[in-house]
């Protein structure tokens, strides 16, 4: 059986990432082990310790920066999150300062909103209703 254990998300600055992931976000840091300049760093879920790791990948490599760039222009998120009270969430990230392209909408079963990771990326938080 396959099962995802680490996906990505490219960011500026790992740094500045850990920040935003770990204090506004939530996630809690997994793993931080120097590779050469940069790090392979992860966070979790504080819920899912054990789970899937999101890897702040530098954005070192061109057409990944070219890519990353691309979908911020378009708005379109390079990935999503659940949450089990989207209007909760919203109104807990704003009041940390954190922007917003598309405010809480129902979609379909879902209700959906966008943010920006400060690290050039909108993410997609998501509730099933």
């Amino acid at each position: 059986m396959i099962r995802i254990h680490v996906t990505s998300v490219p960011v500026q600055n790992q740094d500045n990432a850990l920040q935003f992931y770990t204090e506004k976000l939530g996630f809690i840091k997994k793993t931080d082990v120097p590779v050469g300049e940069y790090k392979w760093l992860t966070v979790v879920s504080p819920t899912e310790q054990n789970g899937v790791e999101l890897l702040l990948e530098p954005t070192a490599f061109e057409p990944a920066k070219q890519y990353q760039k691309a979908l911020k222009e378009a708005g379109i998120p390079w990935t999503s999150f659940m949450v089990e009270d989207l209007k909760k969430e919203y109104n807990r990230l704003t009041g940390l300062g954190v922007q917003f392209s598309m405010e809480p909408k129902e979609v379909g079963p879902t209700m959906i909103a966008v943010l920006d990771d400060t690290c050039g990326n909108n993410i997609q938080l998501l509730e099933m209703l």
